[in-house]
């Protein structure tokens, strides 16, 4: 099984975090599954929906390269779920995205989620997903840190700012807890993917959910499933197809100045 993980960084911006991320993926998928890590150049750096939407277009156009190349199943590997649903209006194989499997996942663990990001300016998209994903009573609350993505990446590099990151989170989660949350989910794979040696993580009995192992693992079930029940993404309504000459021309068409 090969699977297209799809960042938002690109390796000359984030090497430490893509050596992590392919060692840590190394760790949780099956015995011959493998995932490649690609990014986006210009990567995501500051918290905008205008960076989302430009990102989106290409992720869109990389799960076509994707099906086209031969992988089995596509993985947005990115919090905000840029271009998850256009990416499945326009292949075949199984897409799985960051945000949803972990929020969809979650709402196993506890009945009311809450969310810690790593900026304000991502909480009115979280919002939007929530609602797109039908989750208003179950994901509940949403609290910031403040780092911008390029910044959030140097605690890689520094074990005094890793430990920072860690106690703005608990700071931020705590209060969502005392409010009624039951899980929590870091807001970006970046924020996971540094807590993820953290054991049995938790902020007041609350679990800190790590999505990445989780959508992973879903795109492995979806490609097994579909292998063995035919089972896949519905053509009835939001993730109908789009003609082949449209997909064309949305491959080769890009506006700019």
């Amino acid at each position: 099984m090969r699977i297209w993980y799809q960042s938002y960084v690109d390796y000359d911006n984030g090497k430490i975090y893509w050596d992590r991320l392919r060692a840590h993926l190394k760790t949780v998928v099956d015995e011959g599954t493998e995932v490649e890590v690609h990014g986006i150049t210009p990567h995501d750096s500051y918290a905008h929906p205008i960076v989302e939407m430009r990102c989106a277009r290409e992720v869109i156009c990389n799960a076509v390269r994707a099906e086209r190349e031969g992988y089995d199943a596509f993985v947005v590997g990115h919090f905000q779920d840029a271009g998850l649903y256009e990416a499945r209006s326009v292949v075949n194989i199984p897409v799985v995205a960051l945000g949803e499997a972990s929020m969809l996942y979650s709402c196993q663990l506890g009945q009311r989620v809450g969310i810690v990001t790593i900026n304000t300016r991502y909480i009115p998209w979280f919002r939007h997903q929530i609602a797109k994903y039908g989750l208003e009573r179950r994901i509940t609350g949403i609290h910031a840190m403040q780092f911008e993505p390029g910044q959030i990446l140097k605690a890689y590099e520094s074990e005094a700012l890793a430990e920072k990151v860690k106690d703005l989170f608990a700071e931020q989660a705590k209060p969502l807890v005392a409010d009624g949350c039951e899980v929590l989910i870091p807001g970006g794979g970046i924020p996971m993917l540094l807590f993820s040696a953290i054991h049995g993580h938790a902020v007041d009995g609350a679990p800190v959910i790590n999505g990445i192992p989780i959508a992973v693992k879903m795109a492995e079930l979806a490609v097994k499933l579909r292998k063995l029940a035919g089972v896949g993404v519905s053509r009835a309504g939001e993730f109908v197809k789009a003609p082949p000459e449209i997909i064309e021309e949305f491959m080769t068409h890009p506006k700019g100045l």
